[in-house]
């Protein structure tokens, strides 16, 4: 009898409890009171932080690089709540990473992005886009998959639109060994008996080492297997100098390839 009245008391307990948690308010979002937005001592550290830790990806001006184009997103109305989020928690499956800064360094760099996007970014041509399909067409598909269609051997341009900004693209067709994304450096293997295997790299341990081959060809070897592993400091895309490619061309391309936005827009 006692062993019931004490399992009773034991449920009755835990569902006030939940009952209690239930009806706590949510917690504050850090940013939907930023204290430093206007603050000049907090800008001017924000801008410290940003540089520090933000402009490799998403460049100097925040006009982006190989990260998005944050002067656009401002422009387009993202909310200080947003941006937090995006920082914190970062962005899976790209290399926006979570953070673990404080709260006030995060409204910090805040407070500096909405201080430089209250000055708006001259408007710059974006070229013929349809020309820049056909080049895209001629000269990128038998590496680069849009939508679907294209090689794999390099990296899916579906969502380049909105994960590149122009300066990022130029620089990458220019000079596409200045940067080369991960999982896609170039490898060669050298077997035992000699022969030269090339690929780009896609994953790696102590032991084995895993490549799509030229022919695209996912093969894994044991490295034991191997007489070299040899990593290339080349990308494999080819240099689109001038010579290859006008810089009239070089607009074009690069307004089709910022108008990729992802399967959505492209329909």
């Amino acid at each position: 009898m006692g062993s019931r009245r004490l399992s009773r008391l034991v449920v009755l307990l835990f569902g006030a409890g939940a009952m209690l948690r239930a009806q706590q308010p949510p917690a504050a979002d850090p940013a939907a009171d930023n204290p430093h937005l206007g603050n000049p001592d907090s800008i001017r550290a924000g801008m410290m932080l940003y540089r520090l830790r933000c402009a490799d990806c998403h460049g100097l001006d925040a006009s982006g690089y190989r990260g998005p184009d944050l002067m656009a997103l401002l422009a387009r109305g993202v909310t200080d709540q947003r941006l937090f989020q995006t920082m914190r928690k970062g962005v899976p499956g790209t290399e926006m990473p979570s953070s673990t800064s404080p709260d006030d360094d995060l409204l910090q760099v805040i407070a500096y992005l909405r201080k430089l996007g209250s000055v708006a970014a001259p408007e710059t041509p974006i070229g013929n886009i349809e020309s820049g399909a056909r080049l895209f067409a001629s000269q990128c598909t038998s590496c680069h998959t849009v939508s679907g269609r294209g090689g794999r051997i390099g990296p899916d341009l579906t969502r380049i639109g909105a994960t590149r900004s122009r300066a990022a693209l130029i620089r990458e067709i220019r000079t596409p060994s200045e940067w080369v994304p991960p999982g896609f450096e170039m490898v060669t293997l050298v077997t035992r008996s000699g022969e030269r295997i090339r690929g780009t790299k896609k994953n790696e341990d102590v032991f084995s080492i895993q490549i799509m081959d030229l022919r695209e060809r996912i093969q894994g070897y044991l490295k034991a297997d191997l007489r070299e592993v040899i990593y290339e400091k080349e990308s494999l895309m080819p240099v689109f100098a001038q010579g290859r490619l006008s810089d009239n061309d070089l607009v074009d391309l690069v307004g089709y390839l910022t108008s990729l936005k992802g399967p959505a827009e492209s329909r």
